[in-house]
């Protein structure tokens, strides 16, 4: 058997923010990749309700780079014919803030490691691991 942390602090050894991205599942009757979405853990927290405690986490989501509401549209979506991952993007609203929202901790699969899609410019060294996802704005995933 296998532990995995999933971390959400606002200092990660006084060096930065740690918010872990995840796989959630969004689709029971998908199989692969679109049974699964992928989301930036800002926040745990629990509360209680009628005497029963509910474990939730504050998300942002992330789409799949071509993603489509069409059931058969969304069949053609792959992963990227030379590395064999997918694409992904942050999901903003229609004002381009991020598309917040909170769920339940059961829904959480495990952990999601992104690689930021890099462009042809070199990368400054201001980039570090609590503002990258701010950085780039596409990564790649394996499903």
């Amino acid at each position: 058997m296998q532990t995995e942390y999933t971390h959400s602090c606002p200092m990660w050894r006084n060096k930065g923010p740690c918010m872990d991205c995840v796989f959630i599942g969004t689709d029971p009757e998908a199989s692969g990749m679109h049974a699964y979405s992928i989301v930036h853990v800002v926040a745990f927290f629990s509360f209680n309700y009628k005497g029963v405690t509910y474990p939730c986490a504050a998300i942002c989501w992330f789409d799949i780079i071509g993603n489509c509401q069409n059931q058969t549209l969304r069949a053609r979506n792959k992963p990227d014919d030379n590395t064999g991952m997918w694409m992904v993007h942050s999901s903003h609203q229609a004002n381009n803030s991020p598309l917040f929202e909170v769920i339940h901790l059961d829904t959480i699969y495990h952990a999601a490691h992104l690689i930021p899609i890099y462009g042809m410019h070199f990368i400054s060294p201001d980039i570090k691991s609590h503002n990258l996802y701010d950085a780039f704005h596409a990564f790649k995933t394996a499903a």
